[in-house]
């Protein structure tokens, strides 16, 4: 029997159960994109994701793709999908205002390299999310959509929020330290950091070369895979040199063995709330034989410290000109980290920089007995405080390895809300961290409909 999407309200679908519905016929690019921008119109007045929305230009793009549908052209493999784009990222015919006022108005005229391949893949670009000041700590107006009263995280604050209400179902952010796995987990939707160097940067705003790369936010892990198809060197970013290969085709096969995971605690697990730490034993109880405890070396101690020698020295350099131009229009918490980036000598910075390479390399041992690390994305459920984007400790192990990352929106805190389940996977290895990933997720499910 041949399946089919029961489509419903059409903004509620995941990215992956769009795409069947609109290759099947049973529902339109078109109609997709205006039930999208329906419930961004009902919902951003209290979630305020977005810094700005093309209601002509997304349909737009949706008729385009429906035309080719019409004419019986092959269909892009984000063929009609709606997609947000955090507001670091240049896009032709959309501002780019990186969430500060110095930058009000500022438009480019070049899509960046993950814009460009969006459109080829298909997409509805919808409009511009909310960022972070210069996508560092400083949070932007979102709220979160499960308590307006809680932070959505940050600083990918609006990409994360507006999949988690609905209003699209696939976004792009970008991460640091934190600023994708987090909100990600604060606001209950799966976010993927890819591996360091697998997707160019080509116009999205700079902060810390050695450490930011680009990520995504969907509904499920199928519909991060679609990322796949926007990886690859561009010849540009010279860091992007890697290629993550057939993500979707490995996510949607098996796995040939039964994963064993390692529940790393990190060296940070005093910082872990009460709820974070009985569900992940609650979960090492689901994986029995395949989960098992393990520690990290000493030196990862050390590594929180030399993330943020390495992040304070590139940002310093990257986005001093900000509070040099204005140092009235930024934030004090901007200006500490540029005081501070450019307080650093060269020889503590190179001598970080050196530790990415130790480090990745000090987890080989554990890569070689599992295939993936298991551990918190977020200390807790999203802080009450929207002064915060709260604290990235959780992720800052990895991406300063470089490492690939997915969250899983498993857990739930002592107030319902969302608490995410990280996985991280060796260097390069994107498309079996996902599908480890995707095999966690179906048997979590399993879990509580086998109990309830």
């Amino acid at each position: 029997m041949v399946k089919r999407i029961a489509v419903g309200e059409p903004a509620d679908l995941s990215a992956s159960d769009a795409l069947e519905a609109m290759a099947e016929g049973a529902l339109s690019a078109q109609a997709l994109t205006e039930a999208c921008l329906a419930r961004i119109d009902t919902a951003d007045p209290q979630v305020q994701a977005w810094t700005q929305v093309d209601h002509r230009r997304a349909v737009f793009e949706a008729r385009a793709q429906d035309r080719r549908r019409a004419d019986g052209l092959p269909l892009p493999a984000l063929h009609g999908v709606p997609v947000g784009l955090k507001d670091i990222i240049d896009a032709k015919g959309l501002a780019t205002e990186n969430g500060t006022p110095l930058d009000a108005g500022n438009r480019p005229s070049e899509d960046a390299t993950i814009v460009r391949r969006l459109r080829d893949a298909g997409a509805v670009i919808v409009g511009k999310t909310v960022t972070a000041e210069l996508a560092y700590f400083h949070p932007g107006v979102t709220r979160n959509p499960h308590d307006p009263e809680r932070t959505p995280g940050g600083s990918s604050s609006g990409a994360a929020a507006a999949v988690a209400a609905g209003m699209v179902p696939f976004a792009v952010g970008t991460q640091t330290n934190g600023s994708v796995i987090r909100p990600a987990s604060f606001c209950g939707v799966v976010g993927y950091k890819p591996s360091y160097g697998t997707v160019p940067r080509t116009g999205i705003l700079q902060g810390a070369q050695s450490l930011d790369q680009v990520g995504f936010f969907a509904r499920s892990v199928e519909d991060v895979a679609l990322a796949g198809e926007l990886m690859g060197p561009d010849g540009v970013d010279e860091d992007c040199h890697l290629n993550a290969g057939p993500l979707r085709e490995t996510v949607l096969s098996e796995p040939p063995l039964t994963p064993d995971l390692a529940m790393v605690e990190t060296p940070f697990w005093d910082r872990a709330a009460a709820d974070t730490r009985d569900g992940f034993a609650e979960l090492l109880d689901v994986l029995g034989d395949h989960g098992t405890a393990a520690g990290l070396p000493e030196v990862f101690g050390r590594g929180a410290g030399w993330l943020a020698t390495v992040m304070a020295a590139e940002m310093g350099r990257n986005l001093g000109h900000y509070a040099d131009r204005d140092p009235d229009q930024v934030s004090a918490t901007f200006k500490a980290l540029i005081e501070q980036g450019r307080s650093i000598h060269a020889v503590d910075y190179l001598a970080a920089r050196d530790m990415q390479a130790v480090m990745r390399e000090a987890l080989d041992p554990l890569f070689e007995r599992f295939d993936a690390i298991l551990t918190p994305s977020a200390p807790s459920e999203a802080p009450r405080d929207l002064d915060t984007t709260g604290d990235p400790i959780f992720c800052t192990l990895w991406t300063f390895c470089g490492l690939p990352a997915v969250t899983l929106p498993l857990l739930a805190g002592e107030n319902g809300l969302p608490i995410g389940v990280q996985l991280v996977g060796p260097y390069g290895q994107d498309a079996k961290l996902l599908r480890t990933a995707r095999w966690l997720a179906r048997l979590c499910a399993a879990n509580v409909e086998e109990s309830g």
